[in-house]
């Protein structure tokens, strides 16, 4: 049969990344059913690798998604899925635009979650000064339902830890492909990789040599945020602040020298006279127990009662160590006393004033969180080394009882501490609040200290700032967090973690002749021999009996923070290294989609490292999802327990639906999970099947044997059949449907492409089917052969849009319509055009569809409100028709007879409208009814 270019979606592209597709005679199933089609189209996809990446197509006909990759531990959320779906939308509209979609999957198995995981299942823990012991087995494997107590698990070496942890994540992500499967994600399941893998630990060990050698990684042993329960330096991006309650103490010091003190009272300071006769400064901590630590008591330069005490000399209560006090422009006049003491370290403040006015270093805190047990040596007094002894090896909290309690005894803590709430810093994923820890780390520099690019001689946070603004944010408005976050940082990326399971640094140090570390004289390997682990492989050059042994070597035991790994998944996944010819094919890729709240950390870190490596960016687009949130309407997180879990809902309403739910949000939004939206969603996929099945049944007989339907001709797609002026009318709201979903597909609005092809759909449904359907389903000579065949094309050529618009959306119900008429895949076809449903509509008006679906409502109306059946005859109506709507009217008149079923004359009258009121649109001003039908018997 000859057809126009209204069915040119089914042949190849000029790319040759679409598919033929043939139409056939229809093929439609007694009884429709959305149940069992995620097992179905999934085999049958996987099978005829629907969604594998062409590996010839040229990098402009090449669509490439840098996809997040989950974390594998424990189980995804409808978090995930939201984001998902988002993705998943665009590259199945992109693979229907003709490209060839590189999409593939990671698993982000290293890090913290995964080693917790480890030791609760397993039964073990990383001791890395054990040997490897190649016959391990660990002494659980799970399945108690309990979490195994630290005193209870094994220690094992790090090599048999990891071994472990990669066992774990092997199981958790089969579990994971495998829901993602369920939800009909058009992923490559060819293209995937672990953020632990070799290739994974080969890339990022690689980039981290280069930037070592550029001058972009260095070590500093500094003070840092530290996690006391998970024994980690923690980076500014891995912070959340919580409101977390404490106590003012109100501490007295003592003023060495008089004269300053009584000028300072006379300027309004704070000086009151101690129990012994003492002129004492007070200021007020929620740390008491780092007293020992303080090093000055600080205070704004321009307050005038501290000006005197400027350079002048206090004694700390009951330690009596002798500190300056200082001018420092970031001390608060309003804030407590105005003047604050400075230890080192409680908090951020500290470090700074430490490092702007030159004080020396006396760290109290160890990295477990306990005070040292040596007694300092800056403690001289008697009484104060006592004191210390009593707080020496103890918690920060047991060792602040033990001083406050001697504080109030000695006088020098005025007044009872009062309670407060304060807002600290913790590890997003700690219990505890950070402390600051001087220890030896490596840094990545990315804009947080003022530091030259020498490859392009620019500032490197202005260079960043700059990529920012070269990409291309959807929504716009997310790029703020992103410059907000530039412009705030105030140290370079800290990239070196005290864990177990990661990407090792590939470093060794050499150790003097005495076995220390020489941290200046650094082994490093060639990229060839990557990836290493410097915990078990040798340095190069050296032996493995040299290891630890004065003289020889020693490897770096710190792993890479998970972000320096997840921050080159662009270059991971491209084969960035070993595989030059997929790395020029998909590299930079299109989009990074991702969540918001991962701006700070994988966003900017990736943009970091493409900087670095490439002075590029490694996307051009950065799709920004939004959160879900409970009925509360707080962000849904594991650590909140508010989550809800998608294996259910996918079960109980179908994969359709559950993304029917996700894409009905547009990109940064936060929207409330809602339930509802869910099956509203299932409806919508129910529908497809019922009306694509009505449509396609058109001149089908009913009780055609299988010769019979071989013998039916395949649906028409022939726009020049389509001559009644309704059909006309459908063609053109439809190519306006085409033209604005495309639109917004390209401007990534999915969100709004799936409302406009919703909304007509339901309009194809309610209206338009339920007016020619008398017409299209002629079965005997009540129209004209033309009109039936207008109509059945129309149908038709719905139908055929219908599915492909919807086809990222409803990807299992749309296949199994595509199925019914035609070959291959509704995926792997175009995506329809405009042009030919706008030559076949001619001069319709797109509107005649909605205007003659007010005229039928109005007709129905009567009868529901008879109380009557839909099939009641209306024996004669008179309908009040608004000016602009009569010719629309007058036009479908034929049709909505029928529909109505109006035996009698239908007369159309102007509407007029009351005084100060607009005239209805279409009113049944008189009616009488016939008999209703009688009902059938049972």
């Amino acid at each position: 049969m000859s057809e126009t270019p209204m069915s040119h979606a089914a042949a190849p592209s000029s790319s040759g990344r679409l598919l033929p597709s043939e139409l056939h005679s229809p093929r439609v199933p007694a009884k429709v059913s959305t149940d069992g089609l995620e097992a179905t189209w999934g085999e049958r996809w996987e099978q005829q690798g629907t969604y594998a990446f062409d590996r010839s197509a040229e990098r402009a006909d090449v669509y490439s998604i840098d996809t997040p990759p989950p974390t594998v531990s424990g189980s995804l959320h409808v978090g995930h899925v939201f984001s998902y779906t988002h993705t998943d939308t665009v590259a199945r509209y992109q693979r229907m635009r003709g490209k060839s979609v590189f999409y593939p999957m990671g698993w982000d198995d290293n890090g913290l979650p995964t080693e917790r995981r480890v030791q609760n299942y397993f039964g073990v823990r990383c001791d890395p000064t054990l040997p490897y012991d190649p016959d391990f087995e660990p002494p659980h494997t799970g399945g108690e339902g309990r979490s195994i107590k630290a005193a209870d698990q094994v220690p094992v070496s790090r090599r048999n830890f990891v071994e472990l942890c990669e066992r774990l994540t092997v199981e958790d992500e089969a579990q994971f492909e495998a829901l993602w499967r369920q939800l009909g994600l058009s992923v490559d399941w060819r293209q995937n990789y672990q953020t632990i893998g070799p290739r994974a630990r080969k890339v990022a060990q690689a980039a981290f040599l280069r930037n070592l050698a550029r001058g972009e990684a260095y070590q500093a042993a500094a003070p840092g945020l530290w996690d006391v329960t998970f024994q980690t330096a923690v980076a500014q991006a891995e912070l959340e602040s919580r409101e977390y309650p404490g106590h003012y103490h109100r501490l007295a010091f003592h003023v060495v020298d008089a004269e300053a003190a009584a000028s300072a009272k006379a300027a309004g300071a704070p000086v009151e006279q101690g129990p012994e006769g003492s002129a004492d400064i007070c200021i007020e901590t929620t740390r008491p127990e780092l007293l020992p630590a303080c090093v000055a008591l600080v205070a704004h330069p321009d307050d005038e009662r501290f000006q005197p005490l400027f350079g002048q000399m206090v004694a700390s209560p009951v330690f009596g160590v002798e500190v300056p006090v200082l001018a420092h422009p970031a001390a608060e006049k309003d804030k407590g006393a105005g003047i604050a003491m400075c230890c080192t370290f409680g908090d951020t403040t500290d470090i700074d004033w430490w490092r702007d006015l030159g004080l020396p270093l006396r760290a109290i805190l160890r990295k477990d969180g306990r005070l040292e047990a040596e007694t300092p040596e800056w403690i001289t007094g008697e009484a104060g080394r006592a004191m210390y002894a009593q707080m020496a090896g103890k918690t920060t909290f047991s060792a602040r009882a033990a001083l406050v309690e001697r504080l109030a005894a000695t006088g020098e803590m005025r007044g009872e501490p009062t309670k407060t709430v304060r807002q600290t810093n913790f590890f997003e994923k700690g219990d505890k609040p950070l402390e600051i820890v001087t220890s030896r780390q490596w840094y990545i520099r990315n804009g947080g200290k003022e530091w030259v690019n020498p490859a392009s001689g620019t500032d490197l946070r202005a260079e960043l700032l700059e990529r920012g603004r070269a990409l291309t944010w959807h929504p716009d408005f997310m790029r703020v967090r992103y410059e907000n976050w530039v412009t705030g940082l105030n140290n370079d990326w800290l990239v070196s973690r005290q864990r177990f399971f990661g990407v090792p640094f590939p470093l060794w140090y050499k150790l003097d002749d005495e076995g220390r570390p020489l941290y200046d004289e650094i082994i490093v390997p060639d990229e060839s021999a990557l990836p290493v682990d410097p915990s078990s492989d040798p340095a190069p050059g050296y032996s493995e009996d040299q290891r630890g042994v004065p003289g020889g070597f020693v490897g770096e035991l710190d792993i890479m923070d998970t972000w320096a790994t997840s921050s080159l998944s662009p270059q991971l996944v491209s084969g960035w290294l070993d595989d030059e010819d997929l790395f020029n094919r998909v590299y930079p890729m299109d989009l990074r989609p991702q969540g918001q709240d991962i701006i700070r950390t994988w966003l900017f870190s990736s943009v970091v490292r493409a900087d670095l490596e490439f002075g590029a960016l490694p996307w051009r687009h950065a799709g920004i999802s939004g959160w879900i949130l409970d009925k509360d309407h707080k962000k849904m997180s594991k650590s909140k327990g508010n989550v809800v879990t998608p294996k259910g809902l996918l079960d109980t309403y179908g994969s359709d639906a559950v993304r029917y739910w996700a894409a009905s949000a547009r990109l940064g939004l936060d929207p409330a999970f809602e339930e509802t939206q869910i099956k509203i969603g299932r409806r919508l996929a129910i529908k497809v099947l019922n009306a694509s099945k009505f449509a396609l049944s058109m001149g089908v007989p009913w009780d055609a044997d299988e010769a019979a339907l071989a013998a039916v001709p395949a649906p028409s797609l022939d726009g020049s059949q389509v001559t009644e002026a309704i059909d006309r009318a459908l063609l053109a709201a439809l190519a306006d449907a085409v033209d604005t979903a495309t639109a917004a597909f390209d401007g990534y609005e999915h969100a709004r492409a799936l409302e406009v092809t919703e909304s007509l759909f339901w309009t194809f449904c309610d209206d338009y089917i339920e007016l020619v359907k008398e017409r299209a389903n002629d079965q005997g000579a009540a129209h004209e052969p033309t009109a039936v065949r207008s109509a059945r094309t129309t149908l038709a050529i719905a139908v055929d849009t219908f599915v492909r618009l919807l086809a990222p959306f409803l990807p299992f119900v749309t296949e199994e319509v595509w199925s019914w008429y035609r070959t291959g895949s509704v995926h792997r076809s175009a995506w329809p055009t405009a042009a030919p449903l706008r030559q076949a509509a001619g001069h319709a008006p797109a509107a005649l569809v909605g205007h003659a679906g007010l005229a039928l409502a109005a007709l129905r109306k009567v009868k529901s409100e008879a109380k009557v059946s839909q099939k009641t005859p209306i024996e004669s109506v008179t309908l009040a028709v608004a000016p602009d709507l009569a010719a629309a009217v007058e036009a479908v008149r034929a049709d909505l007879v029928e529909a109505a079923k109006v035996t009698g004359p239908l007369t159309l009258t102007t509407a007029t409208p009351a005084d100060g009121e607009a005239a209805p649109a279409v009113v049944v001003t008189a009616h009488v009814l016939g008999e209703p039908p009688a009902k059938p018997a049972k």
